[in-house]
């Protein structure tokens, strides 16, 4: 209990002497009344903590989701509807597209709710209630334990809560780490499993600027997409049925017309993937040296080649567009971090902070730091080539990311016999046929062959398959993918289907013979035995000792508020609108207008070209009532909110508790947020509510969505 209550104390310490940059920190929405409330208020927020989160009352947290598990949205509206991103929605308007009705071309709008589409596999998340579980989970954890003794106690404590909580069937229970599992926190969530698509504009709108503007400002990208929750007739969560009705939801935002001015205060609540603010400078050094720069080339390769079909065939767009938009996102969203990293001092940072702690700490733990200078000396090419092997094995060659999945259904049979089979056989089939929908071997053959030898050229011998090592010396690494994607079953779906819907002996027999499995199975014993588990010790000592830093520092810096690294729970963070100076001499100003859309207008080019319909509404100033004090339609503003992936289509949230814009991105310089935020160039990229607005109404004159929303104007 020592390590709770110290932990407990440094974080409810009065924050007046000591505070972060407004804009910095990623909070948990139970805990704002004790922690922030009182500096949002400060700032020019209106609402009270209670207004934020409730268990009793309907708050700003019950019109908040989890999108799909990797996104957030909003309830807009008391019937259900649903805001989100584009490019959250991305991957399920290309499965409603066909070269007929192509809705990432040309947008899609439902004209009633009968014509509102269905996408299995698609949920939204609400969050019940948090309950700080920290107590019982550490129930019988000591200082003296091993980081396997600790582990198992506390595995076995959480089995114990988990059986207290009585669940409904849609309901779940998610305990989670926080501060390196100095504390944990349990989330009753309730999922709704019929979620359908409402509306979305063209790709000209929702991916304007595409990966040219991605991660950059000035922005002018419309990405928004909308969705709707459908309930049972009596409003509980249902799986899909046509009898299904819209839901009506505890909470939702009425959404600004007013929207916002230089200064005025802005909250983001969502619920971002991950951060590692508190690392130590070894790994900080570690990213920007060895890792980022290994990921970075990998990725750009493998892009150049599919935007080569992509740009020579329609086809090849459509079915490459949302695989290209994933890979390319972490892409230079790496390339950034570590640009900004750099800018910043980030490593500097990480020392002085260092310093200033082991002159302050106790003996007991002048040592961490030492070790973590030998630990990751030791582990940096264990870690490098894993990355290397994840990139190129897992992400970028879809033949053997495949095939490893398909190793999975030779392990259930082994383990299982025909039943295991069969078991995993239904859970592969939906897959292989996602897969194939969208999947062309002549773009992959070419990836291969640039992978392969890049994992040649770079990784230690040591870590490499003799087929590799013998291609690359050999000069026949095309020889090699000529074989694999001549002869392998997996090139193509109707022979993969064939051979996995044999009987289950005679199915794996003919797996295990296939030269792609073979090739994988090589790669992938090499990779187990040689690096990943070397590695996972490593890792595991190394997380053990972070979860002890960040406990002392915690115990050291008692003047400073300590947020916890985002780990996809829900979250607020806060700040105010706010432009930046990304170099010397320039200023970039925090909105962006209809008028910035036109200047980067080019016929024809698939980044930057506009449909006719909003050319002549800026042409004819047809904007209605969505123009600012200007007279002129914004379309997208910055914040100083912290920010990360799992943020994309979270709300921006105005100081009366409106929506007044939706998160989506970061600025180009800003993307080190994740590991050092800096409140001089930190920054997040937001739609503005009345450019959706605007879209939605004159663009698309899809007014029944307009009709079912609160409109207000809060500034008067």
């Amino acid at each position: 209990m020592k390590i709770v209550t110290s932990i407990k104390v440094a974080l409810l310490i009065a924050f007046v002497n000591v505070s972060l940059y407004a804009g910095e920190g990623m909070w948990l929405p139970q805990l704002i009344k004790s922690l922030n409330e009182g500096e949002m208020q400060s700032m020019g927020m209106k609402l009270t903590a209670e207004d934020i989160y409730s268990v009793n009352q309907g708050s700003l947290k019950d019109a908040i989701v989890h999108f799909g598990g990797f996104c957030t949205g909003e309830l807009i509206s008391g019937s259900g509807l649903i805001l989100t991103n584009h490019h959250c929605g991305y991957s399920n308007i290309q499965s409603h597209s066909t070269l007929e009705d192509n809705y990432l071309r040309d947008g899609f709008w439902a004209e009633s709710f009968a014509d509102e589409k269905a996408n299995p596999g698609l949920f939204v998340r609400f969050i019940d209630r948090i309950d700080d579980v920290s107590k019982e989970a550490m129930m019988g954890v000591n200082d003296d334990m091993s980081a396997k003794e600790r582990q198992s106690t506390i595995d076995t404590n959480l089995e114990l809560i988990k059986a207290k909580y009585k669940m409904d069937e849609f309901q779940e229970l998610l305990i989670r780490p926080f501060y390196n599992g100095n504390q944990y926190f349990a989330f009753v969530t309730t999922v709704y499993n019929d979620v359908r698509l409402v509306g979305t504009p063209p790709e000209s709108i929702g991916k304007f600027g595409s990966d040219t503007d991605n991660w950059v400002w000035p922005r002018h990208t419309g990405d928004f997409a909308l969705f709707r929750v459908y309930a049972s007739p009596d409003n509980k969560p249902a799986n899909y049925s046509e009898d299904n009705i819209p839901y009506t939801p505890k909470h939702f935002l009425p959404v600004s017309l007013d929207g916002v001015e230089e200064g005025d205060f802005t909250m983001v609540f969502g619920f971002p993937g991950r951060t590692n603010q508190y690392l130590p400078s070894p790994a900080v050094e570690e990213i920007v040296e060895k890792l980022n720069p290994a990921k970075i080339s990998i990725r750009e390769n493998a892009l150049a080649i599919i935007d080569k079909y992509m740009r020579a065939d329609e086809e090849v767009r459509l079915k490459y567009a949302s695989k290209f938009a994933r890979v390319a996102n972490y892409w230079k969203k790496w390339i950034g971090e570590s640009q900004g990293l750099e800018k910043s001092g980030a490593i500097a940072k990480k020392k002085k902070l260092e310093q200033d702690f082991q002159m302050r700490t106790d003996a007991k733990y002048k040592n961490i730091l030492p070790e973590f200078e030998k630990m990751y000396a030791a582990n940096v090419d264990l870690a490098f080539t894993r990355d290397y092997y994840g990139e190129v094995t897992s992400r970028n060659i879809e033949l053997l990311r495949t095939v490893g999945i398909t190793d999975r259904l030779v392990k259930a049979f082994e383990s299982g016999g025909e039943e295991g089979y069969n078991g995993f056989k239904a859970r592969l089939t939906p897959f292989l046929e996602g897969f194939y929908k969208d999947y062309i071997s002549k773009i992959d053959r070419d990836v291969f062959v640039e992978l392969v030898g890049m994992y040649a050229d770079n990784v230690d011998a040591g870590y490499q398959p003799m087929t590799v090592k013998n291609a690359k010396a050999n000069n026949e690494i095309d020889e090699l993918a000529d074989n694999i994607y001549t002869n392998s079953i997996f090139v193509k779906k109707d022979r993969a289907m064939e051979i996995i819907n044999m009987p289950a002996a005679k199915a794996v027999e003919v797996i295990k013979m296939d030269p792609a499995y073979q090739l994988y199975k090589e790669w992938s014993n090499i990779y187990n035995e040689r690096v990943a588990a070397p590695y996972n010790i490593n890792k595991t000592k190394i997380d053990s000792l972070q979860r002890i830093y960040m406990k002392a520092q915690m115990e050291t810096f008692t003047k400073k508020r300590f947020w916890p690294d985002a780990n996809s729970t829900m979250r607020i963070t806060y700040g105010t609108v706010d432009g930046y100076n990304p170099r010397d001499a320039v200023r970039y100003q925090p909105f962006t207008y209809l008028d910035g859309v036109v200047e980067k207008y080019v016929p024809g080019d698939y980044e930057f070209d506009v449909k006719e319909k909003l050319l002549e509404l800026h042409e004819k100033k047809d904007y209605g009532q969505y123009t600012d004090k200007t007279g002129k339609v914004p379309v997208c503003f910055l914040g100083t909110n912290h920010t990360t992936g799992g943020n994309s289509g979270s709300p921006a949230i105005d100081a009366y508790g409106n929506l007044i814009g939706l998160n989506f991105d970061r600025v180009w310089e800003g993307t080190m947020s994740d590991i050092n935020y800096d409140v001089d160039i930190c920054r997040n990229i937001m739609v503005d509510a009345r450019f959706i607005l605007f879209i939605i109404d004159k663009y698309a004159g899809a007014t029944r969505l307009i009709d079912e929303m609160k409109l207000v104007r809060p500034k008067g």
